[in-house]
């Protein structure tokens, strides 16, 4: 309109002209995918039978290292069965007994910095740590002082005070934060001792029997020998294997994609409905794929981490001395996988300390790298509400005895290697159905292939 006239245009107007065009358009996107840089950097092996059997020499290992609680309010107390991993209790199985036991368990607090166990000191007491990072430190070599480890809630420390009377603290134990500690005194285990056919038959098999021969793994040992001269007689030896070996069956995860045949029919140019659904849906299988390698409590990378692969941190956040304390547990680590906090942590300290990590290619992509070993995100490893999360490590391969995943190919209307998209039909609502699964797992072929940092702090 001009000066209250009707609108005299000379060409038709673009509104109008749009509803002649064809639009240039995206095709479906989606904010819900990730690098997914665990599924790109583990080895895949295929899985003819559905099961993957790892075989190992036979090693001497109790359950899994750490200790169960369950509370009442602010009381804590150990739950009876699991003071079979201290090692006077290995294989004993009296319930009344073990509960008994667990009843004598006293509570304390301790505040950080304060000392439970002092170097030198009669060792009086196994200590089971509730919650909270207990370090251990002592004399190094030269009379400096030394940091031996660090301690986490579910770790423990003294069994060998319950049956030695003269036994000492071998390191002093001071509390890093604020801790929650049980302490059964050798005492209060005497005493139930005393009363107890039972745990006397338990405590004589441990005195007799000793710790069995094993190497620096706890392998059993295979005899030889060396540096001898003339015709020495030699030791008869045979290697050990675990006569039930772990098998890691194929699991799965799949859904079922609904699509109306009136959509297909009518609207599938430019673009295949059919087949923008199915693209969606398969890359939201393969983030829950990732999720179970890291998080499943059967096979996840997290839960299967042997304990004395289980690090923590020194101070909260992850330092380059923590990632060091990682390294060195294993040989030809391959990869570290962390939460992107994570990796934001690590680098904070990283530049607070004016150390600069160097970078390094994988894939075609420019990654962080610690020791030459890349440092990768990873969104899957969760971040708990106070801002803890963990680190994670791995040697790969089968060739290298490392962490693996396991498939299976050339299944039946397989669209990629172990996922397959089958057609169920149309039903009487003319919905047309495609049932999309896809088989995998995990393995870690030896302890020491895979470590786990924990309590990382990325908040701070």
């Amino acid at each position: 309109m001009t000066n209250g006239a009707p609108d005299t245009r000379l060409s038709l107007g673009t509104d109008a002209a749009r509803n002649l065009a064809t639009t240039t358009k995206t095709r479906p996107q989606m904010q819900g995918v990730s690098s997914r840089w665990l599924l790109r950097v583990l080895p895949w092996v295929q899985v003819s039978g559905g099961t993957y059997r790892v075989n190992r020499r036979l090693a001497y290992q109790v359950a899994d290292g750490r200790v169960t609680f369950v509370n009442t309010g602010a009381q804590v107390r150990v739950i009876p069965s699991e003071l079979a991993e201290l090692a006077p209790l290995r294989g004993f199985a009296d319930a009344r007994v073990l509960e008994v036991l667990a009843g004598r368990c006293v509570q304390a607090e301790y505040a950080a910095g304060d000392v439970i166990a002092e170097a030198g000191r009669p060792a009086d007491r196994v200590h089971l740590i509730v919650h909270g990072k207990v370090v251990r430190l002592g004399d190094g070599a030269y009379g400096t002082p030394a940091r031996l480890g660090a301690l986490a809630g579910g770790e423990y420390f003294g069994a060998e005070a319950l049956t030695d009377e003269d036994a000492v603290w071998g390191a002093t134990a001071k509390a890093a934060t604020g801790c929650t500690v049980l302490s059964l005194t050798r005492e209060a285990f005497a005493e139930v001792t005393r009363n107890s056919a039972a745990l006397q038959e338990q405590l004589a098999r441990f005195r007799e029997s000793g710790p069995p021969k094993v190497n620096k793994r706890g392998e059993a040992s295979v005899e030889v020998a060396s540096g001898h001269a003339g015709e020495a007689r030699l030791p008869g030896t045979f290697v050990e294997y675990e006569a039930e070996p772990r098998e890691y069956p194929l699991s799965l995860a799949q859904t079922v994609l609904r699509v109306h045949t009136r959509v297909d029919d009518l609207y599938s140019r430019p673009m295949d409905q059919v087949e923008q659904q199915l693209r969606l849906t398969i890359e939201a299988l393969r983030e829950r794929q990732e999720h179970e390698m890291v998080n499943n409590r059967d096979f996840g990378l997290l839960h299967n981490a042997d304990p004395r692969q289980r690090l923590t941190t020194r101070g909260g956040p992850p330092s380059p001395a923590d990632l060091d304390d990682l390294l060195a547990r294993r040989r030809g680590t391959r990869v570290l996988l962390a939460h992107p906090k994570g990796i934001a942590a690590f680098l904070r300290e990283c530049t607070r300390r004016g150390v600069y990590p160097a970078q390094t290619e994988v894939d075609g992509v420019r990654a962080t790298a610690w020791r030459n070993v890349p440092l990768l995100p990873c969104d899957k490893i969760p971040v708990s509400r106070t801002g803890v999360s963990s680190i994670i490590a791995m040697r790969t391969g089968e060739d290298d005895q490392g962490v693996i995943g396991l498939h299976k190919t050339g299944i039946p209307d397989e669209r990629e290697p172990g996922l397959s998209v089958r057609f169920k039909g149309v039903d009487d609502r003319a919905i047309s159905s495609y049932l999309v699964g896809v088989h995998f797992s995990a393995a870690v072929l030896v302890p020491d292939a895979l470590g786990v940092l924990h309590d990382v702090e990325t908040a701070r």
